[in-house]
């Protein structure tokens, strides 16, 4: 029996390996439909420079609707009363969607799910966004995981996660007309002024780009990536990380593309398990939060409570703006805002220096990144903060402090990618371009290089920072008490 169904696009913004979709258009006619849902969201609504690519991938996504012969229904507002409108303007029977599992996004979904069934309309959700949902995975008390290393062996004992779906053969689509918001009239992208035009150049949004960026990396780049992904100027990452958020591909392509090329022997060993380890890495940050969903606010530790932050608003402006004195934080933070995404491993010297050499409490530069990152991704940016702050599940120990001038000078040595980002430092030797302090008069009047004019005076000494850090901790260390586990989904 044929029943019209809508799919609920979320962050599966694709036709291949999307198991909701597959199963609505097996069962009849299909309703293709986003909703732009910031109400549900609140404070964890999409950031300016996702949206930006939010617009640029529903482009995509309605093009390959179209080849189709069907159509992306756009509605705005809270997705429970924009899917009963459709509902009610096209007879739908069943309404199907992949899960999510940010807090927000499990609790709409639970009472969604709830409504609709006692309205007599069926309502089924799929798993797409994990290679292994958060009840699938458990220690052998049958508990969640707060260790990434057990938990990465316990996925990896399971063996390969199913098969990726192909995109459906044909696809059905309801043929009344169905009002629409206009793409354009939602004012995802920046106009005055364009902020997002070197985004723009750096990013291709959609499906088919990602499976292209995908295929070009586990092409050769994914060899290096083991030890290069280290260096921000090898260019030695696969770059997949907001086509993962938005769907564009799923993680079962990326995992089975990734073990095709191992076994075909175009990727080694080394290298692939590193980069499967990532997919893990970013799998447990999602198992993290459906069990702990308070994280997204509160400290996972709870001894860091009473941690002594500073508001420190000039200190936080520097930052922001790569005005720290600090090289390296400062190319990162500076390539974030020009390009929408920062190389890893300066993420985690910038947001080490915020939170230890600045003092400035972590959920601050968590909201900077959900707003500057075009790959923000709450799971990952929570998980990410709070284990560079010290206070996160398995987190690393608050005393291991980055150091900006090593780290700069361990993985840029050759000063390329801070050359790149600070190109008024670029006439320095590589000898003091991570430490323009340490250079003498002369060789910084020839470099045209002018502390605190040219180029800022480091806004905090290091080794004092690194003691006020060390000291704050102290204060806390002995009242260390876990939180509890929580939480299910629909």
């Amino acid at each position: 029996m044929t029943k019209t169904t809508i799919h609920w696009f979320r962050r599966d913004l694709r036709l291949r390996d999307n198991p909701a979709l597959s199963d609505a258009a097996a069962h009849g006619p299909l309703v293709c439909l986003f909703v732009l849902d910031d109400e549900d969201a609140g404070n964890n609504a999409t950031g300016a420079a996702s949206r930006w690519w939010l617009h640029h991938s529903l482009a995509a996504l309605a093009s390959d609707l179209e080849e189709f012969g069907g159509k992306l229904i756009l509605r705005r507002g809270r997705a429970a009363e924009a899917i009963s409108d459709v509902i009610a303007e096209t007879g739908a029977q069943r309404v199907v969607w992949n899960r999510l599992y940010e807090p927000w996004s499990v609790k709409r979904d639970k009472e969604l799910k709830a409504a609709l069934n006692d309205e007599a309309i069926e309502a089924e959700s799929f798993a797409a966004d994990m290679i292994r949902e958060p009840w699938e995975v458990a220690t052998k008390a049958g508990k969640p995981f707060s260790v990434f290393s057990p938990y990465w062996r316990a996925v990896q004992a399971q063996g390969d996660p199913p098969s990726p779906l192909p995109a459906p053969d044909a696809i059905g689509f309801h043929d009344g007309n169905i009002p629409s918001d206009r793409l354009d009239d939602w004012n995802l992208q920046p106009t005055k002024p364009n902020w997002a035009a070197e985004i723009a150049a750096e990013w291709t949004p959609g499906a088919d780009a990602a499976a292209q960026r995908m295929a070009e990396f586990l092409a050769g780049p994914v060899n290096d990536y083991k030890d290069g992904r280290n260096f921000p100027s090898l260019g030695a990452t696969s770059c997949m990380s907001a086509h993962l958020h938005f769907g564009e591909v799923g993680p079962r392509q990326l995992w089975h593309a990734t073990r095709s090329a191992m076994e075909s022997g175009f990727v080694n060993d080394a290298a692939g398990w590193a980069y499967l380890r990532e997919l893990g890495w970013r799998d447990f940050n999602r198992h993290l939060l459906f069990y702990n969903p308070d994280t997204v606010t509160e400290n996972f530790r709870d001894n860091f409570d009473a941690f002594p932050w500073r508001d420190d608003e000039s200190a936080f402006a520097a930052w922001t703006k790569g005005k720290t004195g600090y090289p390296l934080v400062d190319a990162g933070m500076r390539e974030l805002w020009r390009t929408g995404v920062m190389h890893n491993r300066v993420r985690m010297v910038v947001a080490s220096f915020l939170v230890k050499h600045l003092l400035i409490d972590w959920r601050r530069g968590e909201v900077w990144f959900r707003d500057t990152l075009v790959d923000a991704d709450l799971a990952n940016n929570v998980g990410g903060w709070q284990w560079t702050a010290g206070c996160g599940a398995d987190a690393a120990p608050y005393f291991r402090i980055f150091n900006p001038v090593a780290q700069g000078e361990r993985f840029d040595p050759k000063g390329e990618y801070v050359r790149k980002w600070v190109p008024e430092l670029g006439a320095l030797p590589d000898k003091f371009l991570h430490k323009p302090w340490e250079a003498p008069d002369d060789i910084r009047a020839e470099a045209g290089v002018v502390l605190g004019k040219t180029y800022p005076s480091p806004i905090v000494d290091h080794p004092a920072a690194r003691q006020r850090a060390l000291d704050a901790f102290d204060a806390i260390k002995n009242s260390e008490e876990n939180k509890p586990l929580l939480s299910g989904a629909a």
